[in-house]
């Protein structure tokens, strides 16, 4: 052996570090962390959105019934009384707004138990065509209470008063 070999095989061999990966190999990992947090940013913001319950009263969906067109959608008002007439699919009657414009409902299905005239109602639903005042229901939801009334006065004419 040689004093070279000798040398060398006395020496230890230096650990080798590893690697970093090269920047663009970071730049697309750090991509790829964004759109996920973008995306499920996204799917919680429109699952929010969704979930909340909203309704036009029948004078904003008659204000903008061209918009609203022939989609579904939850419409309140008061139930006329002297209106109600039951279907063989169903019952029929008129809600009113606050301005005692009218809209009539075709529901298919058994109204609640406490359904009855001069109540406020969310129907859900979408108007017969464009510039029809039918509005076609499947389901009637009967939840407001005398404080509902009381606290939303400006959006439906009390049950005391008169009917238009």
């Amino acid at each position: 052996m040689t004093a070279d070999t000798q040398h060398e095989l006395a020496s230890p061999t230096a650990p080798v570090a590893p690697s970093r990966p090269p920047i663009r190999a970071r730049g697309r990992l750090l991509l790829v962390c964004v759109l996920l947090v973008a995306a499920v940013g996204l799917l919680l913001y429109k699952g929010l959105l969704s979930s909340l319950d909203y309704f036009d009263t029948v004078d904003q969906a008659l204000d903008h019934r061209a918009q609203l067109g022939v989609s579904g959608f939850r419409l309140e008002g008061l139930v006329d009384p002297g209106t109600i007439q039951s279907t063989p699919t169903g019952t029929s009657f008129q809600i009113s707004g606050a301005d005692c414009r009218r809209v009539q409902v075709r529901n298919d299905g058994s109204p609640p138990e406490l359904f009855q005239p001069n109540i406020p109602v969310v129907v859900v639903g979408h108007f017969a065509s464009l510039s029809s005042d039918v509005f076609l229901s499947n389901q009637i939801m009967v939840k407001h209470t005398a404080t509902y009334t009381a606290r939303y006065a400006g959006r439906l004419r009390a049950a005391s008063r008169t009917v238009c």
